[in-house]
């Protein structure tokens, strides 16, 4: 009788995808930030991207065969030249993201409206998804949410408020913008990230 080995529910394939090196930057910081591991930013932020119509919409513009996204049907032109063999411009380097089998499954069918390989296709993905302001707001904000307690995010919520509400520029202050405020005042110094945002917020508190 021949055995057959269970598959794990939790196991995860690796995708090793090679982006800008600009981008792999960018996920560093987040990463060091947040004091959590690039690949599982990686993850969020592809995760994330694979559930944003905007970034499907985004990244449809390519698509060779046709892709489900909730009730939506993007059709697909086989005309188009596929991203496979196109080449970035910039320095690259390749960064490991481990992805649930349920994840994995979803890369493999964006992968085959684009007509690129799963690796290709991750880049592509993490490119396009790490571009979307609220993605990377909704993890910088519920990293927060996880380190730094109730009463002070609430604090820090009327912060943002006081500043959106009498900013003089158009665009709007968020989580993120406070965030890589609060980095670039720490990243020289031992101090913590929750340290400096409970500083922070105790500091600019009305």
């Amino acid at each position: 009788m021949i055995n057959t080995r269970k598959v794990r529910s939790d196991k995860k394939h690796t995708i090793k995808p090679t982006i800008p090196v600009k981008l792999k930057e960018t996920l560093n910081r987040i990463s060091y930030i947040t004091t959590t591991p690039v690949k599982d930013v990686g993850e969020f932020i592809c995760v994330s991207g694979l559930h944003s119509k905007k970034v499907i919409e985004n990244l449809s513009q390519n698509f060779r065969r046709s892709y489900q996204f909730d009730n939506t049907i993007y059709f697909g032109e086989l005309e188009k030249k596929s991203l496979q063999s196109k080449k970035y411009n910039v320095p690259t380097d390749r960064v490991t993201i481990r992805f649930k089998i349920s994840t994995n499954e979803q890369i493999n069918a964006l992968a085959y409206s684009l007509d690129v390989t799963p690796s290709k296709a991750t880049a592509l993905l993490l490119e396009t998804s790490i571009k979307d302001p609220i993605i990377v707001n909704k993890y910088l904000k519920m990293y927060l949410q996880k380190n730094i307690d109730q009463v002070r995010i609430k604090e820090l919520k009327k912060i943002i408020k006081f500043i959106n509400q009498n900013n003089p520029y158009e665009e709007e202050i968020s989580w993120t913008e406070i965030m890589y405020y609060v980095y670039k005042e720490i990243k020289t110094s031992t101090t913590t990230m929750t340290a400096a945002i409970t500083g922070f917020i105790d500091k600019h508190k009305k």
